[in-house]
């Protein structure tokens, strides 16, 4: 209760920041680094892109609808004339998509310091596999982003060590993570294959709870390979984006106004991840759960680091499934 007052008044946390903070007010000047910002053409990414812009990073757009990036580019460059902003081919549920981008953005010498994966997909209606035949929440929410790290952390260790500026990644998750209840990777494999009834908000829940698991594992992995980087998951908030805008309808628009003084603004929603990517006093801080820009608790199931592993052996086992499968469907040219 004292929890859900805190939150409606706004009031801060332990470091000066809480539910009514804005992306601005939590990022500060950040010179001459480099973000990767999955996502970033509208709600909670577009704005992250846009303050980071701000505060002066060169700012990555990958998106599978280039034009939205390229009008999210112009939007950020009209208020900041000098902004660095580079867009980028990606489609997340497709990882030949992920490679590609991966090997464009390497082959451009480019260094990393910070890695937001923010994009997120609610998948309404039926059962939609990927071209790669996962379940396509997961594999936009969690697998596509999974890889992408793979590909990108090489990167992120080198410039950190070359420029002595901590790396970041950020895994966009959200409490719904809370929602699944079971094991998560029977669920996929049954529904996958049909066997049960497919369920928009447990496929949805469960990459969210695949999102906390991941940046549970990888920051052990991290401080195995003493790298420079870290790695820590928000809960945004919930707010108002394009992601339930498609839901609309009589109730949901009931829901939404009934729930109004719950909502974040968009800013607000930004705020955690602009906190946990930027701020200073969150260097060497790895494998936390944030919300509300102060750390919070995730669900029991999120800290179990047995999951969290089998998780990543699971993970390895898809992407070498799909990358072999790719490769065997691929014409002889020889």
């Amino acid at each position: 209760m004292l929890r859900a007052a805190k939150y409606l008044l706004g009031s801060p946390g332990a470091n000066g920041f809480g539910s009514k903070s804005t992306a601005e007010d939590v990022c500060p000047d950040l010179g001459c680094i480099t973000a990767i910002i999955t996502g970033a053409t509208s709600g909670i990414g577009a704005e992250t892109a846009r303050v980071l812009a701000k505060r002066g990073a060169r700012v990555v757009i990958p998106a599978r609808n280039v034009k939205a990036a390229e009008d999210m580019r112009a939007r950020i460059r009209g208020e900041c004339p000098g902004a660095d902003v580079l867009v980028l081919p990606l489609d997340l549920s497709s990882l030949a998509s992920v490679r590609a981008f991966a090997d464009r953005f390497l082959f451009l010498g480019l260094p990393l310091h910070l890695l937001i994966n923010n994009a997120g997909k609610f998948s309404h209606g039926q059962l939609a596999l990927s071209e790669d035949g996962v379940e396509m929440t997961f594999a936009t929410n969690y697998l596509g982003h999974f890889l992408l790290t793979k590909l990108l952390l090489g990167r992120m260790a080198e410039t950190a060590a070359a420029t002595g500026v901590q790396g970041r990644i950020v895994n966009v998750s959200s409490s719904v993570h809370s929602w699944f209840a079971g094991d998560w990777a029977e669920y996929l494999d049954l529904v996958t294959r049909r066997k049960i009834a497919y369920d928009a908000t447990q496929a949805y829940a469960v990459s969210k709870l695949a999102n906390v698991l991941h940046t549970k594992e990888l920051a052990v992995r991290l401080k195995e390979m003493g790298a420079n980087v870290t790695v820590n998951c928000v809960h945004p908030g919930i707010v108002r984006t394009r992601l339930n805008r498609d839901r609309d309808g009589l109730v949901t628009d009931l829901v939404f106004l009934l729930l109004s003084k719950l909502l974040k603004t968009i800013p607000q929603a930004a705020a955690t991840t602009c906190y946990v990517a930027a701020h200073p006093r969150l260097a060497g801080v790895s494998g936390r759960y944030f919300a509300d820009c102060n750390e919070a608790l995730p669900s029991p199931a999120a800290t179990n680091r047995h999951e969290a592993e089998r998780l990543w052996q699971i993970s390895e086992s898809m992407l070498l499934c799909t990358n072999k499968h790719s490769k065997d469907a691929s014409p002889d040219t020889s």
